[in-house]
């Protein structure tokens, strides 16, 4: 027995040292712009595109969560009063939260699709998947 722990410890020293770091995946700051009563996220694409989620599908969760109207206009989205950036960065986090990131491990490597129409979040990275929670948004409406 203490043969074997002497080959592991040998095989502990010299494996390498694991490295968490998550800094790949920075989403990308809100650039926000006012034009009299409207705000307007300048970036919008660039941040959908970046959390590889559809755009129809990120806006409708923008506008239930601010409570106001909107609409995608080109690569930005329109919003209906004004909204600072601190605003807008705490609602993308609240959505990578939950449409975004795997609560298994923790990565930004996944994707939705819908089984027997329930939601799913499918992580790529490790394979886990969960219901997405259904009192937010549907995927078709």
């Amino acid at each position: 027995m203490e043969e074997f722990e002497g080959y592991l410890d040998r095989a502990l020293s010299q494996m390498p040292d694991i490295k968490v770091n998550d800094s790949r995946f920075n989403i990308p700051v809100p650039r926000i712009f006012y034009e009299g009563r409207t705000s307007i996220l300048d970036n919008f694409d660039n941040i959908a595109d970046y959390l590889n989620r559809d755009r129809d599908h990120f806006m409708k969760y923008m506008l239930r969560e601010i409570g106001t109207a909107g609409k995608i206009d080109g690569s930005r989205a329109i919003f209906q009063g004004r909204f600072s950036e601190e605003n807008m960065n705490s609602i993308i986090n609240s959505y990578v939260d939950e449409f975004v990131i795997c609560t298994e491990c923790g990565r930004p490597d996944t994707h939705l699709n819908k089984s027997d129409r329930v939601l799913m979040l499918k992580c790529d990275a490790c394979g886990a998947h969960r219901p997405v929670k259904k009192r937010r948004i549907r995927k078709d409406s």
